[in-house]
């Protein structure tokens, strides 16, 4: 009897560590996959990102659990306001979780962003960006846009860039600053993400996610640039005095 259960206990323990030993398996080769498909076209210095017209930027909270102010939301906004003022991109789309009437990613990035010296013209709200996933499905199919900049973490970026190229979207992305101080909790975030990466992978091509809400089309309108008013007025050749993001 003794023997019996040895034997299936030992059979147990064979076969959680078969699975644990597969799981972990999985997790390496879905990162590097994820990493070595999107590496190439991060930029971690600010000033050399790319141009583009449109920079979606990813919404956070601008408070940690712990009550003081998210150094990564800090760090998000600089960047934008400094992209902006660089010439860098033209035109934000400020999309995140906007779940309660307390809670408003979008309305706050907006509001930060002002503060910055950032035209409300050169900023569009996305309330319904719940998840990276649904943040660029909406970026294609309700705003239009085609090519962007993406703007968040370096951490965050790999799998970001990885959705939007299974969107079919032409996307480079830009790293922002890291805190200067050492931040709590962030072991748990670096974790987080790979386990994150595993499931992308789960989302794009096993169990076909779709986005939370969509909604009718509303392509982007972009404020000219300063040379492009000048010599396209309002109503000659600039319907509106803005140009579409859809290309």
């Amino acid at each position: 009897m003794k023997v019996a259960v040895w034997k299936a206990f030992h059979g147990l323990l064979m076969t959680l560590g078969a699975a644990a030993l597969l799981a972990a398996l999985l997790l390496v080769v879905a990162n590097l996959w994820v990493l070595a498909q999107t590496h190439a076209r991060i930029e971690q210095e600010l000033p050399l990102c790319g141009a583009e017209r449109v920079a979606i930027v990813f919404g956070t909270s601008h408070w940690t659990r712990s009550g003081v102010r998210n150094p990564y939301f800090d760090a998000r906004m600089s960047a934008s306001a400094r992209l902006v003022r660089l010439g860098r991109v033209d035109h934000l789309l400020l999309s995140g979780d906007n779940r309660t009437r307390f809670y408003n990613e979008p309305i706050t990035m907006w509001r930060d962003l002002r503060g910055r010296q950032v035209a409300d013209g050169d900023m569009t709200l996305d309330y319904a960006g719940f998840s990276t996933f649904d943040t660029l499905s909406r970026a294609r199919d309700v705003f239009g846009v085609e090519r962007a900049l993406l703007i968040t973490q370096a951490w965050h970026l790999p799998r970001a860039l990885f959705i939007a190229d299974a969107l079919g979207l032409e996307v480079t992305g830009c790293a922002v600053p890291s805190p200067s101080r050492q931040v709590s909790g962030e072991w748990r975030l670096q974790a987080r993400e790979w386990l994150a990466r595993v499931a992308t992978l789960g989302d794009l091509y096993l169990w076909g996610r779709e986005p939370y809400f969509l909604g009718p089309l509303e392509p982007l309108e972009i404020a000219p640039r300063t040379w492009e008013a000048w010599l396209f007025p309002a109503g000659e050749g600039e319907p509106g005095g803005g140009e579409s993001a859809v290309e």
